[in-house]
């Protein structure tokens, strides 16, 4: 909106009433403040660079040159950022004098507290990189930009105040190339540093903003960058929220096995001793038809804790889930796994419940007979195969599980790829990461 306040230092010198503004202050303590970041900063990279300074004597043999060049390089890019990345925290905030706008951590954030996994994870971002070369930049660039602006501003200085220094002092006095003797030569030199005088916060202003722009591209993180973590994050909560459901569907499993389904089956029986000690008649065949339907009951609910997660998966493994998976089709599956253990449970479930659909689809949809399962671990991949002799002719896109069975898959970053010609056969193979420490024995 027009009549919002400026965010920057260089939208703010667009707006009436600029020199009236905290801006001329803010951006004169950026400019001062960047004298002791420049000092901090360009000591130590100064002396870790020493070799390069050496390299750069023309007395030294070009062999020394090149070897104090190459060690130079090498001591810059080794130990540079161990010196740049805390001032790179410190501009960041610095940056908020000159720039309202969100300045957050490029950074990403490493896996535990150590200092190896640290290391390694700063010295492989590119932000990092640019922190250094930014501050190079500035230890290059500060020292003559600032003593051109400088001799600037004392020579705007002693043209506004010539008039009042001569009248004190017999001799000449340098302005510049120029040279007054008497305060009524040096009164034009003084009028016109008094006009100019309103565009001194204009010039600080404008080279504190280029500085701040140079600042806020080098040292916040890219576009590709900020894609790039908010896809890890994505990734992130994707897991979480895949550990989360898994974890509910174990808990409603384990309530209706150990609950629900006891206190069925206790009715069940009691229902069957009524049956026993009533004599024959309607009371008899009434209880009878409950004992029926409790049983029936007793079944269908046995299915339906089986379907939300199978004891034998989380008891037994993933190994033997398939065998009795391929018990319970109605196709004649033979089974191959060589797992060398335990996998990840979300790795299992997520393989078991591919297989089951797979099967499933099979037998509904392709009038198969018989179908393989094979299961199989080699360096740091699942893979799952599973075949059947039906008539073929599956799609993901035609209805028949397979889409959501590759939702399911991509969820954990695995792949589904199918090959069903029609008249068949038909092939799903599903491959799920899983990195070659996380299996453990059974």
């Amino acid at each position: 909106m027009p009549n919002d306040p400026p965010l920057t230092a260089h939208a703010a010198m667009g707006h009436r009433g600029f020199l009236l503004t905290a801006w001329p202050w803010r951006t004169s303590g950026y400019l001062l403040s960047t004298v002791p970041v420049v000092v901090v900063a360009g000591l130590p990279l100064a002396l870790i660079g020493l070799p390069l300074l050496l390299a750069a004597s023309p007395d030294a043999a070009l062999g020394e040159r090149a070897f104090l060049a190459v060690l130079g390089a090498l001591l810059v890019a080794g130990l540079g950022p161990l010196a740049t990345i805390p001032l790179a925290r410190l501009e960041r905030q610095r940056l908020r004098l000159v720039d309202d706008r969100p300045t957050g951590s490029a950074h990403r954030r490493p896996p535990g507290r150590d200092a190896l996994p640290w290391l390694r994870t700063r010295y492989t971002e590119p932000v990092t990189w640019r922190e250094l070369g930014y501050f190079l930049l500035l230890a290059a660039t500060v020292p003559v930009l600032y003593t051109a602006l400088l001799t600037v501003l004392i020579f705007h200085l002693g043209a506004l105040t010539a008039p009042l220094i001569l009248l004190g002092s017999d001799g000449p006095m340098a302005l510049g190339p120029v040279k007054v003797s008497t305060p009524a030569a040096a009164l034009p030199y003084a009028v016109a540093a008094l006009v100019l005088l309103p565009a001194v916060p204009y010039l600080l202003a404008l080279v504190a903003a280029a500085q701040a722009a140079l600042a806020r591209a080098m040292l916040q993180r890219g576009s590709g960058e900020r894609l790039q973590a908010e896809l890890v994050e994505v990734a992130r909560s994707r897991a979480r929220l895949v550990d989360a459901f898994e974890a509910e569907r174990r808990r409603i499993e384990r309530d209706l096995h150990d609950g629900a389904q006891q206190r069925l089956l206790s009715l069940t029986m009691k229902l069957g001793l009524a049956q026993m000690d009533l004599p024959p008649g309607s009371a008899a065949d009434t209880v009878a038809g409950a004992h029926q339907e409790a049983k029936q009951l007793m079944t269908e609910l046995r299915e339906l804790v089986h379907g939300i997660h199978p004891r034998v998966l989380t008891d037994r493994g993933l190994a033997a889930a398939l065998g009795e998976l391929a018990d319970r089709s109605p196709l004649e599956v033979a089974v191959e796994a060589d797992l060398p253990g335990r996998l990840p449970r979300h790795v299992e479930s997520t393989a078991y419940f591919a297989a089951a659909e797979a099967l499933t689809n099979a037998a509904k949809h392709s009038v198969a007979v018989r179908a393989g399962l094979t299961a199989r671990w080699d360096d740091g991949v699942l893979t799952l195969e599973i075949t059947d002799d039906g008539a073929g002719g599956a799609e993901p896109g035609h209805g028949t599980g397979l889409t959501g069975l590759a939702d399911r898959v991509a969820v954990i970053d695995g792949r589904l790829l199918v090959s069903s010609p029609a008249g068949g056969p038909t092939l799903i193979r599903v491959e799920l990461p899983c990195s070659p420490n996380q299996p453990t024995s059974a």
